[in-house]
């Protein structure tokens, strides 16, 4: 491998691991006025133009105040209930053969809880959630994103390698297996444009992730 395919990998890494925190930043809780204003940023609304995301169409118009109330509101409604709501836990709607499914700590939980602690990352202290919410395991590939991105800086060809290896697994096994799903009831949910548009990146970065990771086989690396 060159210096320059180097160089693209780490900057590839970079692009990635950013998509992946902002994700995870999205569904960790309801919208903050500081996430608001990133993503009211023309830059960001840009990107997602290019990716086929539309949200600056009046949503943005109203005063931040009324807008991060509404917003609060959505998103209690879709992921928090307490009526009936759209689980943001991967073991409720990763169906599994021979493995109980559609509940809460459930087989895929213990799996993802074990992934992320044989990693060697930590939960935040005042994280009290399960080890399968969303943006616990966007963030738990951020993470391990950023380790790659670190290794292709130092030269570290191995190292990188196997970051590539885990995230080929993690994303197959897990985040391909339930978001998709979990996106599109959230599009078919979602009353305002954000979380619909959000749900519909979201599923299409997974999928991409997906194949991109089976057409670049590591072992090419």
């Amino acid at each position: 491998m060159t210096q320059t395919e180097k160089r693209d990998m780490k900057e590839l890494a970079g692009q990635r691991g950013s998509i992946y925190g902002l994700l995870a930043t999205v569904y960790r809780r309801e919208m903050t006025s500081d996430l608001l204003h990133q993503i009211k940023d023309p830059q960001f609304l840009g990107v997602l133009s290019d990716l086929g995301m539309e949200l600056n169409n009046g949503f943005f118009k109203k005063p931040d105040k009324e807008l991060l109330e509404d917003l609060a509101v959505e998103y209690a409604r879709l992921f928090l209930g307490p009526g009936k709501h759209i689980s943001p836990h991967e073991s409720v709607h990763h169906k599994k053969e021979g493995t109980q499914s559609g509940q809460l700590w459930g087989e895929s939980t213990a799996e993802v809880k074990k992934i992320i602690e044989s990693s060697g990352l930590e939960y935040k202290t005042e994280y009290t959630g399960l080890p399968d919410h969303i943006s616990v395991e966007l963030e738990f590939m951020q993470q391990v994103i950023l380790r790659e991105e670190q290794a292709w800086q130092d030269d570290d060809k191995d190292t990188a390698r196997l970051c590539l290896e885990n995230e080929k697994e993690f994303v197959g096994e897990h985040l391909f297996r339930w978001i998709p799903e979990f996106c599109e009831k959230v599009i078919t949910e979602a009353n305002l444009p954000f979380y619909r548009e959000m749900a519909r990146l979201t599923r299409t970065f997974i999928e991409f992730e997906k194949q991109e990771m089976e057409r670049h086989n590591s072992h090419t690396i």
